[in-house]
């Protein structure tokens, strides 16, 4: 069976135009609330690092080896490290040994949902 090349041509344009307009925003920004009133962002999809906006700032926070159903993403310049479970997520400061938030849950997770870090694992 022989297809044209412009039809296939056609086809992989398609395909590819498809791909892009449904796949995930990599710069997608989440917002969790935490017990406390505290609040974080994660910016991006949960690949290898994702953006964390904590108190105004913006920190690169690198995917690190974590237990089995939990990630981890630290910035070891600043001691940050959110370990992001299940049902929820929780950042402390390394350095000082100190929880910053706790409870932190996105509004889909507080229906039940897994955290969108959890679909690039």
């Amino acid at each position: 069976m022989h297809i044209p090349f412009k039809t296939l041509l056609i086809s992989a344009v398609l395909l590819v135009s498809h791909s892009a307009v449904h796949a995930k925003d990599p710069k997608e920004t989440h917002s969790w609330s935490c017990n406390n009133n505290h609040q974080l962002k994660t910016i991006g999809d949960g690949g290898a690092n994702i953006g964390l906006v904590w108190n105004a700032k913006t920190y690169e926070m690198k995917r690190e080896v974590s237990l089995p159903g939990s990630l981890r993403y630290k910035n070891h310049d600043t001691g940050l490290d959110l370990v992001v479970l299940g049902n929820k997520a929780m950042l402390f400061n390394i350095r000082s040994g100190v929880r910053l938030a706790d409870y932190c849950q996105t509004a889909d997770m507080k229906t039940g949902k897994e955290p969108h870090l959890f679909a690039k694992e």
